[in-house]
């Protein structure tokens, strides 16, 4: 199958007899069975089926199920939201000692839950950007992984990530990637090279602001090295398959960071039509880019950044990378000042001024008194933040109305 055909068809739940056309809501806490015997096989992974949605739920099952197979990986596990995923992706392989190698442009929320593991003594090494010379260079005996948004948000730098997988994979170190804002639509990383992929599956995959989640893919191809990550040798006989076993046996199990059934429908449902909302939300990211570029002309607006246009640093490896070079539908204008960037916001009639990104509908944003509201001078820096920007994320409306309504918000 090809993308949208799979996006129809893969991992349909086969325990449904009903004929309905959309996998059911198995909206229950608890799956009852005809015996104590079949629920201790149940219980001890010796016999299928469900006995607690914290632990498994068939509808949950199938969401997991369909992402693996749109990614190309192993196996999923999904949770309550996409910094849920990064938690328990990064818990479940490190240990006080550890040490991440990160990009230092990463989402607001990312870098805090990065603080909060020093307390737990796993350490994060940031590079200004993410390149094989970056990355190398700061490889030690205790750097158990590398962590990296592919489209930066809000920053907007492309990863090359082969590149970097090139390297990763001379030192035996998981290269774990946030694809969030690139989505499978325009690529899948372990095709390139990358080991786990996470996305905030309320974004994009959802679609329409319409609930929180997340996912994290195994590529299932990793080979661990039980005496370098101790805590999976516990699961040393599933070989290269160790990390999902950790994950739904001990680590996601246990911090109860489990998606209710009702979303994980609604990601279903979303990534019925993710193919063709790509398409259309980055066609539209480019073209209007493109048109705001008068204004930067104009000196109505300092600057607009996106990675699919001619003059980015990252459009040749966005070609390469991304389907038809599309690069993702999100976009920054500088504006000049604080005070422009909010008069430019107050004045938009078709964007939502909302703390989100992947939504049908236009949303704006001020990153610098929001999402990085707390961030270090040096965070800000790293993550491109000014106090002029302005994040958009593109919506689906006709090019049209966008474009005639940035203009006049900028020249208002």
């Amino acid at each position: 199958m090809k993308f949208n055909t799979k996006l129809l068809h893969s991992a349909r739940d086969v325990s449904d007899h009903s004929g309905a056309t959309l996998p059911a809501i198995h909206q229950s806490s608890a799956f009852a069975h005809e015996s104590s015997e079949k629920l201790e096989k149940v219980f001890d992974n010796k016999a299928p089926g469900f006995a607690y949605t914290r632990i498994g739920n068939p509808t949950v099952n199938t969401f997991e199920k369909r992402m693996a197979e749109i990614e190309g990986g192993f196996g999923a596990v999904a949770c309550a939201s996409g910094m849920a995923a990064i938690s328990m992706t990064l818990l479940a392989i490190l240990k006080s000692g550890d040490e991440i190698i990160s990009s230092a442009a990463l989402f607001g929320g990312t870098l805090d839950l990065l603080t909060d593991l020093e307390d737990l003594g796993i350490h994060t090494t940031y590079v200004d950007y993410v390149t094989p010379e970056s990355i190398e260079a700061q490889i030690n005996a205790n750097t158990k992984a590398v962590f990296t948004e592919l489209i930066g948000n809000p920053r907007l730098d492309v990863v090359d990530v082969k590149a970097i997988a090139e390297v990763t994979k001379r030192y035996n170190i998981p290269l774990i990637i946030d694809a969030t804002t690139s989505t499978p639509a325009l690529i899948r990383p372990f095709e390139y090279g990358a080991n786990i992929v996470i996305h905030s599956a309320s974004k994009y995959i959802s679609g329409s602001g319409n609930a929180i989640s997340g996912i994290i893919i195994d590529s299932g191809r990793f080979a661990w090295d039980f005496e370098k990550y101790p805590t999976l040798a516990r699961y040393k006989q599933m070989g290269k398959l160790a990390f999902t076993a950790k994950l739904k046996n001990d680590t996601w199990k246990n911090y109860g960071a489990c998606l209710s059934p009702q979303n994980a429908y609604i990601g279903l449902v979303g990534l019925e039509t993710l193919g063709l909302r790509m398409e259309r939300l980055c066609d539209n990211a480019l073209a209007l880019a493109e048109a705001l570029q008068i204004h930067v002309e104009n000196h109505e607006i300092a600057e607009v950044t996106y990675p699919g246009l001619s003059s980015s640093r990252y459009k040749e490896v966005s070609t390469a990378q991304f389907e038809k070079g599309r690069a993702g539908a999100i976009l920054t204008i500088k504006a000049g000042s604080k005070e422009k960037a909010w008069s430019i916001i107050d004045n938009l009639k078709y964007a939502s001024v909302a703390t989100n990104i992947g939504d049908v509908r236009t949303l704006v944003i001020h990153p610098a008194s929001t999402i990085y509201g707390h961030s270090t001078q040096e965070q800000l820096d790293c993550a491109g933040v000014t106090s002029d920007l302005i994040r958009v994320s593109v919506g689906l409306e006709d090019i049209e109305d966008l474009i005639a309504d940035f203009t006049q918000a900028i020249i208002t």
